[in-house]
């Protein structure tokens, strides 16, 4: 199972927020989330958003350390990316099986 985050670089909530996302499927990714005890709720269409606090339990978990923009590119490379507004909110579309979008 291998599962990325970037830094904690996103404000939001009066927080930094990181990227935890997979290359293999949205299952991997939700059950690492699990693993780690991060809701589902943070799930948002193609990541899970972890606060900066939480970065050094997900590294510590096995997630890699990733640039942002390197998370662009594996979401890309895998198929599971899912841009606002495509009509595939959290839960929604094929990703909900695990399974990689088509592009």
């Amino acid at each position: 199972m291998t599962v990325y985050i970037d830094p904690p670089t996103w404000p939001g909530h009066g927080r930094m927020w990181s990227h935890l996302v997979s290359d293999v499927s949205y299952a991997e990714l939700h059950a690492f989330a699990a693993t780690l005890g991060v809701p589902r709720r943070a799930f948002e269409r193609d990541h899970y958003d972890v606060p900066a606090q939480r970065y050094a339990d997900a590294v510590s978990a096995g997630a890699l350390e990733v640039s942002s923009r390197e998370v662009v590119r594996l979401l890309h490379g895998a198929g599971l990316r899912r841009r606002k507004g495509s009509g595939t909110g959290s839960g929604a579309g094929a990703g909900s099986a695990g399974q990689p979008r088509s592009s």
